[in-house]
């Protein structure tokens, strides 16, 4: 059984963009997505949030759990059977902080949580994180603050152009232990406003393994951040894959 919408707080949601070879990521994207792309690229990164007051909307906020998440994900787009065509983003893997997560997601709200260790310091305009999973698979590093623009080498233009692209991603299929099932969200912010990070260091063992992303397929472009935003997750319909999920 699925809740049907579950009601929070972002204190703090990062976005850490690469750029990806289009026909890289092409391969690596399950049927039915294909890549959507800006000004020639694929479009990936990581999502690293922080989650209070969760919980189904019948219970007050105080009643709410915490946790740090991160999320790898792809922009995708697709078609629906009726051929109306859709946009959102394609998550092959999904990482947790919290047990209740590890243990709920697939369960009792969409999304599968591999268990890891976050070690976060921050302040009112810098973050520094370190990410590992328990199983080994997945780790990342960052350091970054808050800055006016973005860098340079970003195919995005302008902060605005960037927002727009990203704002689009509100639906995520999620990889599951079915090897052809992927279970779907929707996030519902109260207000969309992003700003730019700059960072001083990253780096992300999956957008590092060579298997799936030879080397000189994918480059870091820049970094969003979001503070203190009232949402909402609502479940979508699962979606069938032809092909088996990947981790």
């Amino acid at each position: 059984m699925r809740l049907p919408v579950i009601h929070g707080l972002i204190r703090r949601r990062l976005l850490v963009n690469f750029r990806v070879d289009a026909d890289v990521m092409s391969r690596f994207l399950p049927a039915p997505f294909r890549p959507k792309l800006h000004r020639g690229h694929a479009i990936a990164g990581i999502c690293l949030i922080r989650l209070e007051q969760i919980r189904p909307g019948w219970l007050p906020a105080f009643c709410g759990i915490s946790s740090e998440n991160a999320a790898h994900r792809i922009a995708v787009l697709w078609d629906e059977p009726s051929g109306e065509p859709r946009e959102g983003v394609f998550i092959p893997r999904r990482d947790t902080g919290s047990w209740l997560n590890h243990f709920a997601g697939g369960r009792i709200f969409p999304g599968e949580h591999h268990l890891a260790d976050f070690d976060v310091t921050e302040n009112a305009s810098s973050i520094s994180m370190s990410i590992r999973s328990r199983d080994g698979r997945m780790s990342v590093q960052l350091r970054g603050r808050e800055s006016d623009s973005l860098p340079e080498a970003s195919c995005f233009q302008s902060l605005a152009e960037s927002s727009a692209f990203f704002e689009g991603g509100s639906v995520g299929y999620s990889v599951t232990r079915d090897c052809c099932r992927l279970d779907g969200i929707r996030l519902q912010t109260d207000r969309w406003q992003v700003h730019p990070l700059a960072v001083d260091h990253v780096e992300s063992s999956f957008f590092a393994d060579e298997s799936a992303f030879p080397a000189g397929s994918v480059t870091f472009d820049h970094a969003l951040i979001m503070r203190d935003v009232t949402h909402q997750w609502h479940s979508v319909a699962d979606m069938a894959t032809a092909r088996a999920g990947l981790e």
